[in-house]
């Protein structure tokens, strides 16, 4: 896709003034200081995750926080989610993002401070919770940067609106917050910020996507009836399996053969279930399906096509009744980073970190409920945050052995450098976005 230069449009697109080049958002004496402060409000998030839509404590710990800043706060918002508003003078309104919720993974880091925490999910099973995604990194630098700038008021103006956000990793917070009027209870804003650490950069540098940078990703749960028999007399029989092996070959042909090769798409047929015994041909089949792309009408056209399918093979057979499909939980629609945005963002950036720390990031096939404020008409970005030791990420270039990646139980964030970072970059693009 050709990159077209818009720079030089970007402050009558978005007409914030420009930081000043050169000049540091946060002192290094200061940045240390806050580092210090924030050091163990990451610690006790980290010791501490909770599930999605089970944030009560991270929700209560953060507003309490705000409160101490001066914030009006409301909690509770769309579930557990956590609103705060700065006033500070005439200006633009710029909200600031975070998540709340943790992932059920046993941590396998080793840390002092590794997670330990168990609990039981929706089901009602014991499982183990660990911030296996970063969200602890996220809320901390997100609180060190409101800290800096309800201390800095003179440095800028206009509103700040700092959200932390329930169950994104179950897709639901995002769209909860807005049903429950984010953007009428409280000031809408004229732009949404947000980072996402990765371990594929490292720290001390950031990275940025214009346009579409995460895909949309739906969760489909597909069920296959037969009719059951003896192992020994298949004849008796609709063997759901049969038909299940069938329908899985012939939906990879929804990406090699009915979507545009250049225009990236995925269908991943990640869990079936079927029968008890050898000899026991069973009555259903159950498949679990992950469903990803970047464009909207791919994404529509996947999903058509798994249900058009799953029928067919299951007419072809003979089952006696078609397959039932459900989209389970909240799908997430793809993450498009403002245009305009994210080349003033890219500016803000480069001037605090230096060109050398500032790249641009193919997108991802990860997905994010972020999407739902560009949807919901403000123009938004998410970017970027590099969150591995500078020497492991080269050695693990050199060597090509994979990084723990997010989600993965030995994921761990180099800890002070990502959140400085993360501070230091928010910091700088809220300045420059609320410039007097």
């Amino acid at each position: 896709m050709k990159k077209i230069p818009i720079l030089f449009v970007a402050a009558s697109l978005f007409p914030f003034a420009s930081a000043v080049r050169g000049q540091a958002a946060v002192p290094e004496a200061r940045l240390d200081a806050l580092y210090r402060e924030m050091e163990p409000v990451y610690i006790d998030l980290h010791e501490h995750p909770e599930l999605s839509l089970h944030e009560t404590r991270t929700a209560a710990l953060l507003a309490g926080h705000l409160r101490k800043l001066g914030l009006d706060v409301t909690e509770h918002v769309g579930g557990n989610g956590v609103v705060g508003v700065l006033r500070n003078g005439p200006g633009k309104t710029v909200m600031l993002r975070t998540e709340l919720d943790a992932l059920p993974i046993e941590e396998k880091t080793g840390l002092p401070y590794a997670s330990r925490a168990r609990t039981k999910n929706d089901e009602g099973v014991d499982v183990p919770v660990m911030h296996a995604c970063g969200h602890d990194v996220h809320m901390t630098t997100w609180l060190g940067t409101v800290t800096y700038l309800s201390r800095e008021k003179g440095a800028w103006s206009g509103t700040l609106v700092v959200i932390a956000q329930p169950a994104e990793e179950r897709g639901m917070g995002a769209r909860a917050m807005l049903e429950d009027g984010l953007f009428t209870r409280f000031p809408k804003p004229d732009a949404v910020i947000a980072l996402h650490d990765i371990p594929s950069l490292p720290s001390g540098s950031v990275g940025y996507t214009s346009g579409p940078a995460l895909s949309s990703a739906d969760s489909v749960d597909l069920t296959i009836f037969g009719r059951g028999a003896h192992g020994a007399h298949p004849e008796a029989s609709v063997d759901p399996i049969v038909i299940a092996a069938r329908t899985i070959l012939t939906l990879q042909t929804l990406v090699s053969r009915e979507n545009n090769p250049l225009d990236p798409a995925i269908v991943t047929v990640g869990s079936i279930h079927g029968g008890t015994k050898h000899n026991i041909i069973p009555d259903e089949v159950r498949l679990q399906l992950t469903v990803r792309a970047f464009r909207e009408e791919v994404r529509q056209r996947l999903l058509a096509g798994i249900a058009r399918i799953a029928k067919a093979e299951a007419e072809a057979a003979g089952a006696p009744k078609p397959p039932e499909m459900k989209i389970v939980d909240v799908s997430s629609a793809v993450t498009v980073n403002d245009p305009a945005l994210t080349e003033r963002v890219a500016a803000s950036l480069r001037r605090e970190l230096g060109d050398g720390k500032v790249s641009a990031v193919a997108p991802e096939t990860a997905s994010e409920d972020f999407s739902e404020f560009g949807r919901a008409g403000v123009p938004s970005v998410i970017y970027r945050l590099g969150a591995t030791e500078p020497a492991v990420w080269e050695a693990a270039n050199r060597s090509g052995t994979p990084l723990p990646s997010l989600h993965s139980p030995f994921f761990a964030p180099d800890r002070r450098a990502t959140i400085t970072t993360g501070i230091r970059s928010e910091v700088a693009v809220l300045l420059d976005l609320l410039r007097k």
